[in-house]
């Protein structure tokens, strides 16, 4: 979600558009060395979120491809890249974007990138690109002026003006631009960024015909739509003939019930679950969303219970939950590390789609903050709406005022947000990194194989201490269990426990350890 850029206002720029890449590249001008890669099935996926201009201290697709290979061995199938159309500037986040048919000048060129997703596929990964189709940034976009048919007069978002998705030249223009992506880099899916905010009155809204096309004009390998809807609708996500339109949502309720659950911090976006807490994370992991909320095609939504556990991608944190802190400070910075852990593994090992930030591999010091590159009025009106932004997202940290939230145009802020890759090879780095290849490896081999036959009404909440989740999932003939104790001290395993598959060293005596989680299959 895009929120560094409210009530900014637009202004046009010359230089975007003079040094903007191409419009389009020559399909003839890079060679593909994977052209049988097909993908992989939806259920495989383990995501590792990234920005590529913070990834490697150069910030490029070329720098990157250096640590594919470090990423599969972990385990992670799935590369999710924030938005790489063209923006103003030469840093960001890339939910400004003005040119959707361009990758950023500042990352590479286009053949490098297809160079990029073609490493990838050859070390197994796939490659998801975050992409924004609910508004254009604030600079460098032209379009209102030549074509202001393009924009709803009177109508906005919370970024920009509102898109007539109405119009069939601007439902093309967005359909081709999904078949850019998908055919001309052959990316394995996209990530669209806050659906909530694409309103089509059409009698097929976008987001379907989007996925129509997208079936009927590629054939032959895996592609996985995703969706980031903070409404909670259910109906894109639901079975249709030839399958869902979209594999699965980004859950937030799962994140927010958690943050406030272990940090305490109940503000802003997390005031919604400071009641009843726990309740509510066991409730989020069993079915879904708390509720479900406005839907796209359909006055009768289905109930979030109906909808299978990979309909679902979870994390504990990502860009928007670290980077809109006031400090940029990540989780596992700021909680007990034994918490920290218990928490990964029961992501990892959960039926829902996991995914890590950037970092979250050697548990990085860095931080990531917001940044852009912007100056003048629009410089002064981001930096402005910092504090406001971090109050969402658990404010301003006791002993610092908004004058210590770094400054969103500051070069400074940008570099101090790229990942220090010598911290991965510390022993502790290193031990973080064993950890997780085993979880990975442990979900691949006994939970992955589950998940296809996973239907909708799979979750039950099992009767837990406070502090405490049990939860089963009815996975095909088979029940994947879950039991984790958060709270500080012992608590008695309820009766029927399965077989345990994790963790493998200790002895079953009925307890649960502080801090632990325990996987069964029954």
């Amino acid at each position: 979600m895009m929120t560094g850029l409210s009530a900014i206002p637009h202004r046009a720029s010359k230089l975007a558009l003079l040094t903007a890449p191409p419009f389009l590249t020559d399909p003839k001008s890079y060679v593909w060395r994977d052209a049988a890669w097909t993908g992989r099935p939806w259920e495989e996926t383990v995501v590792y979120e990234v920005h590529v201009g913070t990834f490697t201290e150069e910030g490029t697709f070329r720098a990157a491809v250096g640590k594919l290979q470090q990423l599969a061995e972990l385990g992670f199938t799935a590369i999710e890249l924030m938005p790489v159309a063209h923006f103003p500037g030469k840093r960001g986040w890339g939910y400004d974007g003005v040119l959707q048919f361009a990758p950023h000048t500042a990352y590479g060129t286009p053949d490098e990138f297809k160079a990029f997703v073609d490493a990838a596929h050859g070390v197994g990964m796939m490659v998801f690109l975050d992409v924004v189709y609910n508004h254009f940034g604030p600079e460098g976009n032209y379009l209102g002026q030549y074509a202001p048919g393009f924009f709803r007069q009177g109508a906005s978002t919370p970024w920009g003006d509102a898109i007539a998705y109405e119009r069939p030249e601007v439902r093309a223009y967005f359909v081709e631009n999904v078949l850019y992506w998908l055919g001309e880099f052959r990316l394995d899916g996209l990530r669209f960024d806050a659906i909530d905010q694409i309103e089509d009155g059409s009698d097929i809204h976008i987001l379907e015909q989007i996925a129509r096309t997208v079936r009927e004009h590629i054939a032959g390998r895996h592609v996985h739509l995703i969706t980031e809807n903070p409404a909670n609708g259910t109906d894109l996500l639901t079975e249709q003939p030839g399958g869902r339109f979209y594999q699965a949502d980004w859950n937030d309720d799962f994140h927010h019930a958690i943050h406030v659950a272990v940090t305490g911090e109940d503000a802003g976006y997390y005031e919604a679950f400071k009641d009843h807490t726990w309740d509510k994370v066991r409730h989020t992991m069993a079915h879904g969303y708390l509720k479900p909320g406005k839907s796209v095609f359909t006055d009768n939504p289905p109930p979030t219970e109906s909808l299978p556990p990979t309909a679902f991608i979870h994390f504990i944190q990502n860009h928007d939950q670290v980077g809109n802190r006031a400090l940029g400070d990540r989780l596992h910075l700021r909680i007990d590390r034994h918490l920290y852990r218990a928490l990964t593994e029961m992501l990892l090992l959960s039926p829902q789609i996991p995914l890590l930030f950037m970092g979250d591999d050697h548990l990085s010091l860095r931080q990531f903050s917001y940044f852009a590159d912007y100056s003048g009025d629009i410089a002064e009106a981001v930096r402005t709406n910092r504090p406001k932004e971090a109050a969402k997202f658990g404010g301003v940290p006791e002993g610092t005022s908004a004058v210590d939230i770094p400054d969103p145009n500051d070069a400074g802020t940008f570099s101090r947000s790229k990942l220090d890759w010598d911290e991965a090879e510390t022993e502790g780095g290193r031990a973080w990194a064993e950890h997780l290849r085993h979880l990975i490896a442990l979900r691949r081999d006994k939970i992955v194989p589950l998940l296809n036959g996973a239907g909708g009404y799979a979750g039950q909440v099992i009767d837990a201490p406070e502090k405490c989740i049990f939860i089963d999932w009815v996975l095909g003939e088979t029940t994947l269990q879950l039991r984790a104790n958060f709270s500080q001290r012992d608590v008695p395993l309820p009766t029927g426990f399965g077989d345990r598959i994790f963790p493998a060293d200790v002895t079953n005596d009925g307890h649960l350890s502080i801090a632990t989680v325990q996987i069964g299959l029954q």
